[in-house]
This record gives C-alpha cells, structure tokens and sequence, in this order.
C-alpha cells in the first residue's frame, strides 16, 4: 500500500510537472557604460554576479563605448539603456534625440580642479589668470570646469586653457599647468599615492549638478516600463550592496577588470571608496530638478545650448523602486 502511495504522488508531481509553465527566457541587453572596465562599475558588477539583473528577467550584456556616441544610439533606439552623464541627455534632447535619464547613479557631479599646493589656489575665484589643463573643451571635465569658473565669477577668458588629452597627471607635476581639470576619483588619489601635496577644488563643494546615471528612450519607456523598472532596480540593488560591503564588491569586480589584479589594490580600493562617497544618498535612485536646472544653466552659459528645454521630459524618478 505504502509503495503504491509513494507511487501515486511520484506520477502526480511528474505530470505536474509536464503541465507546468516554462521559465521566461530573459530579455537581452546590451547596457553601455564608459572606454573599458574600471572598478567604479562595481555595482553593476555586483549586480550581475548576484543575478539582480536575471531576477528582473534580463540578461545584461556590459558593452563599453564612448558616451557621446551610447547617448546618440539610444536615442535612435538601436540601443536600449547606457550609463552616460546629465550633460549628455541634455545636448542629446536638444538635438530631438529622445533620450530619458530614469536613475540617478552619481549625486555630485565626479569632476575636480587640483593644484599643487604651492600655487595659492584655495577658492574657483583663484583660479585668475592661470593655465588649466584638460583633455579639450568637450565632456565632463571641460563642463565641470566651466561650472567651477562660474562659481567663482570667471569666464573662460580669464584663465588660459591648454587641451592635452588625457595626460593631466603627466602635466601637472611636469610643470606644464599650474592645475588641471579631473575626476574626483582618479587622478588626485593617484597624485597623492605618488606623495605629492594637492589643492583640489571639488565642483559638487560649489554646485550641484546632473550626473552619471542609467538612460533609456522614450520608446523603450513608454512600451516596456517593466523592463526599465527591472533595469534600475537592479543597479540599485548593486550599488546598495556596493556601498554596503565594498570589500565583497571589490572582490566581485576582480572578475569583470582584468586589469584589476595587476594594479595597486590600495589605489584601486581607494577609488571606490571615493567613488562611494559620490553615489550616497538619503534615496538612491533619485534625480534632483535643482541640478538638472543648474546644469541646463551652465550649458546656455557656455553656449552648448541655445534655448531652455523642457526638463521635466528629460528625467524621471517614476521607475525608482
């Protein structure tokens, strides 16, 4: 009799088995993110490694590209999602590319202004008559600088500007500039791993601006809301868990930065740890009108832009878990 019950149930759980519904194959996104795989990716890492993103129903693919060009292919819809900077989705909707910021990953704007500490730049205003290095006038680095000068009610004809890649580490202490223009969580922790004493204006000390953070398109979030809510979901979960426990992300990281065993650790864990401090905030996720206001400010200022957009169709905080 026992056997014949054991029997029964064993035939039961089979056809129901049979009669069940199949998993949901995982949707398939490429996500872009910046030149090559770097540390301040963590939580994206993380994200992966601990199936954040399968649990959403997707399969997430990290392509690495210029912004430039990611924020221009999600505009177009070829691509779905990218990480890209405020500046970005601005210049891009000017141009009627509709691309919408949907979660804020950076709080402050991850640009600074380092000086050795002998030149007597303690304040933007400092900053008079002195040669600034940059890579050129484009990208992060240039609106950071320019937002620093404005701060400091200097316009760009006030300081000498010198265009010289991405070299800024070479030039200052060579001599070349008495200050360049870098991000926050890089080039001035590998200047003070090296023992030399720096003055360094951060930009997010003076002004808030839009940041770093996931976009998509208008297409995308008007046809499938439920893929972009998956999406920043799991970057939020990544970075909770990044900011959490950095050793673990660290450790997950090694696994996507190939390069990421050869360099020095202690540099490595103290980009992240400074990157850490640009993420946090009291609700992650979540866009702030002031900054989006203040960097539409500084583009009309600097000329990028000719005419004020309507911002509340350039960001969103709907997707936010």
């Amino acid at each position: 009799m026992k056997k014949f019950i054991r029997l029964t149930i064993f035939t039961l759980v089979l056809l129901s088995a049979c009669g069940s519904k199949p998993t949901p194959s995982l949707t398939h996104i490429k996500l872009s993110l910046g030149y090559i795989p770097d540390i301040q990716f963590a939580p994206l890492y993380v994200a992966a490694q601990r199936n954040y993103f399968a649990n959403a129903g997707i399969e997430i693919e990290f392509a690495y590209q210029d912004e430039t060009q990611a924020t221009a292919l999600v505009g177009a819809n070829s691509l779905q999602f990218a990480v890209v900077s405020g500046e970005q989705v601005l210049l891009a909707r000017a141009q009627g590319l509709p691309v919408v910021y949907v979660a804020a990953w950076y709080q402050q704007y991850p640009v600074s202004v380092v000086a050795m500490s002998g030149q007597g730049i303690s304040s933007p205003a400092d900053l008079r008559g002195k040669t600034i290095g940059l890579p050129g006038p484009y990208g992060a680095n240039y609106i950071g600088l320019r937002a620093l000068l404005h701060a400091g009610g200097l316009k760009e004809s006030d300081v000498t500007l010198d265009s010289i890649g991405f070299t800024q580490v070479a030039s200052l202490v060579a001599g070349r500039d008495q200050a360049v223009s870098v991000y926050t969580n890089n080039e001035p922790i590998q200047l003070k791993a090296q023992g030399y004493n720096l003055t360094e204006l951060r930009v997010a000390d003076y002004v808030q601006l839009a940041s770093n953070g996931l976009v998509t398109n208008e297409a995308t979030a008007s046809a499938n809301p439920a893929l972009v809510r998956g999406m920043v979901a799991a970057l939020l979960h990544g970075l909770s868990d990044t900011i959490a426990d950095p050793s673990a992300a660290y450790q997950i990281s090694m696994g996507y930065v190939s390069t990421l065993a050869q360099a020095d650790p202690v540099i490595q864990k103290q980009v992240l740890a400074t990157s850490i401090d640009l993420w946090k905030a009291a609700r992650l996720g979540e866009s702030n009108a002031s900054a989006w206001e203040n960097m539409q400010n500084v583009l009309l200022d600097m000329g990028l832009l000719t005419r004020s957009l309507d911002l509340t169709k350039a960001f969103t905080n709907q997707f936010l878990p």
